[in-house]
């Protein structure tokens, strides 16, 4: 992983875990959801909420689409989740998500545990579909 990709991944940690010191769990997730889009854009990064992911199929044929939490300057995915725990089903939803998007970067984090909860996945351009 490149010194950008790094820092930028340390600033969300570290944004995050901020978030989940100050507002704790209970909320909804679209709550930390706004929280940390909103930090992160008060320092200059580039943040979309709910952004559109296109699924094909092998054919090129779209099948459907996800909506990822954040999208963070570009070119790393954050899933976020309110659950008393992070599931394996968690893990599959942003392992879908950078496959469908062919992002190789991704963050998932649950604020909904008393225990602050985060999770980098990275997935490797060579499992990516041919165009």
């Amino acid at each position: 992983m490149d010194k950008k990709t790094q820092s930028l991944c340390d600033l969300i940690r570290q944004t995050a875990y901020d978030i989940h010191t100050y507002h704790a769990h209970g909320h909804l997730e679209k709550v930390y959801e706004n929280a940390l889009a909103h930090r992160l854009r008060k320092i200059g990064i580039h943040v979309l909420q709910q952004h559109p992911i296109t699924v094909h199929d092998e054919d090129g044929t779209v099948i459907g689409d996800y909506y990822a939490d954040l999208l963070v300057e570009g070119f790393i995915i954050v899933e976020l989740k309110a659950a008393k725990n992070l599931a394996p089903e968690h893990e599959a939803q942003i392992m879908g998500y950078l496959k469908s998007s062919k992002i190789e970067h991704g963050l998932l984090i649950n604020f909904g545990s008393y225990k602050f909860q985060i999770r980098k996945f990275i997935l490797n351009p060579s499992t990516f579909p041919n165009d």
